[in-house]
């Protein structure tokens, strides 16, 4: 456990799939370094399901808050807070499952935390500094969202087809989207220049100020 004499900086990046929640997360990792800044993934934290078959995997809405072990992210977005390591789950997409591995996160003065429900629990809400939506066209979206699934994740064509059409665009609009009117900030043109520039420039000057608790 490490004794940290601040309360860190919590930001939550909160979008629908292919808004560019990454883009804004990375951007503010790159700016200040793995030393300043720990990013925690909500998609590494999908539900274990390896007491299921491949196919019934498959089957899966992923899309909806359920899909997610909520209580295991809160609690180690608690631990980073309190200056403590945590091994953060690692979700395998072409598996859908977690793989038999876990991710080393350290504590630091920034942490952000990114994901399609960043913004939807509201123990995890009453943790962040910052919330940010990053809203990008539903169009877009949907390229942004093929372009990955087919490169990264192995998926046809038709698999991600089907998939947005049954899941991700009906469970946007019900659970995602409404999840906007809780950010501070709301990025209306996705992940663009000026606006990511903004949420860095943001980070610094708190950085700047970080002083011991007194």
């Amino acid at each position: 456990m490490h004794n940290i004499p601040f309360q860190p900086f919590v930001i939550g990046v909160a979008g629908g799939s292919g808004s560019g929640k990454s883009t804004v997360s990375q951007q503010v990792l790159a700016s200040f370094g793995a030393d300043m800044v720990s990013v925690v993934m909500q998609d590494d934290y999908y539900r274990d399901q390896t007491h299921l078959s491949p196919e019934v995997r498959r089957q899966q809405n992923y899309d909806h808050p359920q899909a997610f072990e909520w209580p295991l992210l809160v609690q180690h977005i608690q631990a980073l807070r309190n200056g403590e390591s945590i091994e953060m789950p690692e979700y395998d997409f072409t598996l859908h499952n977690r793989s038999d591995r876990t991710i080393l996160v350290k504590p630091a003065p920034v942490i952000v935390i990114e994901g399609l429900f960043a913004l939807y629990d509201e123990d995890l809400r009453d943790m962040m500094s910052l919330k940010i939506f990053v809203d990008t066209a539903s169009d877009v979206r949907f390229i942004r969202r093929m372009q990955r699934d087919i490169t990264e994740r192995g998926r046809s064509v038709e698999s991600v087809i089907e998939q947005y059409l049954e899941t991700v665009r009906p469970m946007h609009k019900q659970f995602i989207e409404p999840t906007k009117r809780n950010a501070d900030v709301i990025l209306p043109h996705g992940a663009n220049g000026p606006a990511v520039d903004m949420i860095t420039a943001k980070v610094a000057s708190v950085i700047g100020r970080l002083k011991p608790a007194v």
